[in-house]
């Protein structure tokens, strides 16, 4: 990839980039249960894939608010790769989130205190189980909160090749993470296009898809 096969391609698929921005700030303004599927669905995308994640939050629904983890694992089973342990991590995350704010995330989340706070209340908090700094960042994305890098290894291997990033590595800590989303902020300022529209176009530059 070139900076002009990546201008030509943000150009070719900008509409569907900002509608797809768009939903995200939806989930925030349809309030917190819809926010906390969006969680989930975060939970279970790691290490897999956004597709399989969508399709277990479809076959979920709304037993995601209440399924104790067996029944969440009757619903996962045969759908999804870690159909054992991942039920725990949603539920484990689900009754700390009722003991903190009576699941009220949305009031959570306004309460903390900034851009890395936010994140790092997720990334690092004990009682949310599943989720590290690409998850996390994933998460505040998706329920239309602005300026994080979601560095999957797609979007990590073109930014090495644009000569964004010195290697196409996946970040081992929080330091690494931190440096990395820097210097895709500062090629975003350089070429243009905001952060998360970025991120969207490289993931679907190499995928071929704009889901979240």
């Amino acid at each position: 990839m070139t900076v002009n096969d990546l201008l030509r391609h943000y150009k070719l698929r900008k509409d569907e980039i900002r509608a797809r921005l768009a939903e995200f700030k939806e989930t925030w303004r349809q309030g917190d249960l819809a926010i906390f599927k969006e969680l989930c669905f975060c939970i279970l995308t790691a290490n897999t894939s956004a597709r399989m994640g969508i399709t277990c939050i479809e076959a979920a629904g709304d037993d995601i608010l209440t399924a104790d983890a067996e029944g969440i694992r009757n619903i996962l089973c045969g759908r999804y790769r870690f159909w054992k342990t991942r039920p725990e991590y949603i539920v484990h995350t689900r009754e700390y989130l009722k003991s903190e704010c009576g699941l009220k995330i949305k009031r959570q989340i306004e309460s903390l205190p900034d851009f890395h706070g936010r994140r790092d209340f997720f990334a690092d908090n004990l009682g949310v189980k599943g989720l590290g700094y690409k998850e996390a960042s994933h998460f505040l994305r998706n329920i239309g909160f602005s300026g994080y890098a979601i560095l999957d290894i797609h979007v990590i291997r073109l930014l090495h090749e644009l000569g964004v990033l010195p290697e196409a590595k996946r970040p081992a800590n929080k330091r690494q993470y931190v440096f990395m989303e820097e210097r895709m902020g500062e090629f975003s300022k350089d070429v243009k296009i905001g952060m998360d529209e970025l991120d969207l176009a490289l993931w679907s530059y190499r995928t071929g898809e704009i889901l979240k």
